[in-house]
């Protein structure tokens, strides 16, 4: 079955880093697109934003315009793993940060990974 399981999350003061891991297993992760959302305190999973996305062979990548030139997404095709390297975090980066592959009509999630700013 598909599993997905986030890490690397963790406090860090405001304009620090962070990278967030996801290891990927039940399903051939060359072959799919791979996405980051976040979940804001006091928001529903219906809420959840998305970050940032990668197709399969990393060819095209999108970012939600509140990232944009601070977070970067990639994949490791071989290691089944996509990162999300996070920098200048801001207190309002504070999230649950959730990998999601849409794979066969059905969104997949992993656990979560807590990030929070704040000095």
């Amino acid at each position: 079955q598909v599993q997905l399981v986030e890490s690397g999350g963790d406090l860090v003061q405001p304009g620090g880093s962070l990278r967030l891991s996801c290891a990927a297993s039940g399903f051939t992760f060359s072959s799919y697109a791979m996405s980051w959302y976040r979940q804001a305190p006091g928001k529903e999973r219906k809420e959840r934003e998305l970050v940032a996305s990668i197709t399969d062979n990393g060819g095209i990548i999108n970012y939600a315009d509140s990232v944009k030139g601070r977070f970067t997404i990639s994949r490791d095709n071989a290691k089944n793993t996509v990162y999300l390297q996070m920098n200048s975090l801001k207190p309002e980066d504070t999230a649950v940060y959730y990998c999601n592959v849409y794979r066969w009509t059905k969104n997949y999630w992993g656990q979560g990974t807590q990030v929070t700013v704040s000095s």
